[in-house]
């Protein structure tokens, strides 16, 4: 039951989505810039709008590994399920009600990007065979409230990453960002906002979360082996049943 009915305000989201949004190419243009750029030039869809395309299984991967350019592009309502994004250019990209399952964005620049409510699963919870990909990523002051729980995230730049809940804003329950058992091994967190979030049984090995605001965030369960705490607001946070071993900068608690 819960499935259906997340189906069913899914659908017409993105349905208003294709609808609302106005959009440069269609996908068939899309796919003919990328297959006749040539081989020293990055295909470039820079401050233009794909809103609303369907562009699942797309490779906007250039043939050395740079990726296209959608630098300040309007990705809002896009269908890029399984998607090939790896070292693409999204600087200031929007991505609001994108579907992401199962696409590649490792490697890429999301730095500025704007990554709310994406679409992650079909259901309530994500699947293993849902996840996308942010290895080694830049996400670096990047707005988001989103589900990246399980998603592969090591060595991401998530530093000045904007997360934190609205809580003027939380009439239907407490909508926050969702790390939850991702693999963060790595990645880089320092002076992030993270009021509230979640990264209940999360990968964070080694993760550097210097100067973050981890206020109210809930790390229970979570793998903090050598992660750098130092200077990171704490307060309210949750660490029941982590794993703190070699952790630096975390107050006695």
């Amino acid at each position: 039951m819960r499935l259906a009915l997340c189906l069913l305000c899914i659908v017409p989201l993105t349905l208003m989505a294709s609808r609302a949004f106005g959009t440069d190419f269609t996908r068939a243009e899309v796919e003919s810039v990328l297959a006749t750029a040539p081989a020293a030039q990055t295909p470039s869809f820079a401050g233009r709008s794909l809103a609303g395309l369907d562009l699942h299984e797309l490779d906007f991967t250039a043939v050395d590994l740079s990726g296209a350019d959608l630098s300040d592009a309007d990705l809002r309502g896009a269908k890029l399920v399984a998607a090939k994004l790896v070292g693409a250019k999204l600087l200031r990209a929007r991505l609001n009600l994108a579907w992401i399952m199962r696409a590649d964005f490792s490697h890429a620049d999301l730095s500025g990007a704007i990554l709310e409510t994406l679409i992650v699963s079909a259901g309530m919870e994500t699947l293993p065979n849902e996840t996308a990909r942010f290895v080694g990523a830049n996400l670096s002051g990047a707005k988001v409230t989103a589900r990246f729980s399980l998603d592969d995230m090591q060595g991401a730049d998530l530093s000045h990453l904007r997360a934190s809940a609205d809580m003027r804003n939380q009439s239907m329950g407490l909508i926050r960002t969702d790390f939850s058992r991702a693999n963060l091994a790595d990645a880089n967190f320092e002076d992030a906002a993270l009021g509230h979030v979640n990264f209940e049984f999360a990968k964070l090995q080694r993760a550097n979360f210097s100067g973050a605001d981890l206020s109210n965030a809930d790390l229970a369960g979570a793998d903090l082996t050598d992660a750098n705490l130092t200077g990171a607001k704490t307060t309210g946070a949750k660490f029941t049943s982590a794993s703190l071993t070699g952790v630096r900068g975390l107050s006695p608690r």
